[in-house]
């Protein structure tokens, strides 16, 4: 299978005939009015030739396709659209044809059956179902014991010893179960041993909006769990009080920590120009003590309003969040919107752009903005157009898969898809489709058994499993 990253193609129409079209206007709409009728209805070639294939004319860069686009190729017969149709919508253009692209080319990809073996680039691979639950498990991972913490989003904070015992903790903090909110992520110390503390982030309700309806914001805590029952809780961040606004979106919510430090992950709760506003938690990467406190030497602390915690901004949904195991990096994944879906290497300070600049465009597909690169912006290191709605991941750092050592692996909610990246001098040199189609991958963690761990879950019947991923001998 191609790259998907490298898909491109050229627009060629064979009249001049173009029609002028509103910023707003959604994409199918220009695809229909001004390049059908040469390329197909579904992009598939009739007068000019399909768009769906690898046999492109120009380098096959999103830079190429749109200057293509707005300026023509003469001696291929194709006009320049740039009087008629805007940057933005030209742009909108170019995300349109790698989703078309993208989805033709991964249907090409089997869905395996659960409990049997398949085939990837590096390993045969057999599958095992660990637990089924009703539920949507949120995110797991494991204690020195080999026993398994895992959440549940209506609020439910479970473990699952060695040998296969369920059980519910008790007396976990109680949640807003709304939209994409509830109990989020579950993370043990790394000092969990001498310790004992596990972290905890979750949506909470505050209060009522002006319009009195139900407002909150992402929580994080800690606590021990003694005898089945959370206990000794302590707060660790909750966000200035005029700040909470979030009725139920993007709470981000994923954990990392690096020696003293806990990084977690706070979306734009649906308000995406507050991205780029020092002044609130939403679209940021946060930076505090494992204890609570906040480092003085986080980039913002002593700017005036800022909020002392952040460690980046312009972050639209972080979703995954991870320390590499040998650099000590900080990597995230994030959502896009129709398009744009991003991993980000994470450094102190830096702002990646939402909402002033994404590879992706608005849902109904409308513009956001012409811009995938401005001054003064970090470019992601891999992106993902169409989205495939990117979430937890995790580096493979176990013994049975030799050849996948170091890789990083991602799950898809959207797409239903587990991607194996290869990172290399912090590029992404392959990136590798391992599965299709078992359910929405919300989480990825390395096993102590040297398994890879995934939880997949189905929203229409509220059902989830957690499958281990194993080396065929």
């Amino acid at each position: 299978m191609k790259t998907i990253n490298y898909l491109a193609s050229i627009l060629v129409v064979a009249n001049t005939t173009t029609a002028a079209v509103s910023a707003n206007e959604k994409v199918e709409d220009v695809y229909k009015t001004n390049c059908a009728s040469c390329h197909g209805a579904q992009l598939q070639g009739a007068m000019a030739s399909s768009l769906l294939d690898a046999n492109w004319i120009t380098d096959g860069s999103d830079d190429a396709l749109t200057s293509t686009i707005k300026s023509g190729l003469v001696d291929r017969g194709m006009p320049a659209f740039g009087h008629a149709l805007s940057e933005e919508t030209i742009r909108t253009l170019v995300v349109y044809i790698r989703e078309t692209s993208y989805n033709t080319d991964t249907a090409k990809i089997q869905t395996p059956t659960l409990s049997k073996q398949f085939k990837t680039a590096l390993h045969d691979v057999n599958t095992r179902e660990v637990l089924s639950t009703s539920g949507i498990i949120w995110a797991m991972d494991f204690l020195p014991d080999g026993s398994l913490l895992y959440t549940l989003r209506e609020g439910e904070l479970w473990h699952l010893d060695p040998k296969g015992k369920r059980t519910k903790i008790k007396n976990t903090p109680e949640v807003w179960h709304r939209g994409q909110g509830g109990l989020l992520d579950v993370l043990p110390d790394p000092d969990y041993l001498k310790n004992g503390w596990v972290y905890l982030s979750y949506s909470k309700k505050t209060g009522k909006n002006e319009a009195n309806r139900d407002i909150g914001i992402t929580a994080i805590v800690r606590g021990k769990i003694k005898n089945g029952q959370w206990t000794e809780q302590q707060t660790l961040f909750e966000a200035p009080k005029q700040t909470h606004k979030n009725r139920g979106w993007h709470f981000g919510s994923r954990f990392a920590i690096d020696e003293d430090y806990l990084y977690f992950t706070n979306g734009d709760e649906g308000h995406q120009d507050d991205a780029q506003n020092l002044k609130t938690q939403n679209g940021k990467i946060h930076r505090i003590f494992k204890d609570g406190r906040i480092p003085k030497d986080n980039p913002f602390y002593n700017q005036k309003d800022s909020l002392k915690t952040i460690w980046t901004y312009g972050n639209r949904n972080p979703q995954g969040l991870v320390i590499h195991p040998t650099t000590n990096q900080v990597w995230s994944t994030e959502h896009g919107p129709r398009g744009g879906d991003e991993l980000n290497l994470i450094n102190k300070g830096v702002n990646y752009g939402w909402p002033k600049v994404t590879f992706g465009m608005n849902y109904d597909g409308s513009p956001i903005t012409p811009h995938t690169d401005l001054p003064g912006m970090q470019l992601p290191v891999h992106q993902w157009t169409p989205s495939i709605a990117v979430a937890g991941m995790n580096f493979y750092t176990g013994k049975q898969f030799k050849n996948w050592e170091g890789d990083l692996f991602v799950g898809s909610l959207a797409k239903k898809q587990l991607h194996r990246l290869r990172i290399k001098s912090n590029r992404v040199i392959d990136d590798e489709i391992i599965l299709k189609g078992l359910g929405r991958i919300r989480d990825v963690v390395t096993a102590p058994t040297g398994e890879l761990y995934i939880t997949i879950n189905d929203r229409k019947s509220n059902q989830s499993k957690i499958v281990a991923l194993s080396a065929v001998k």
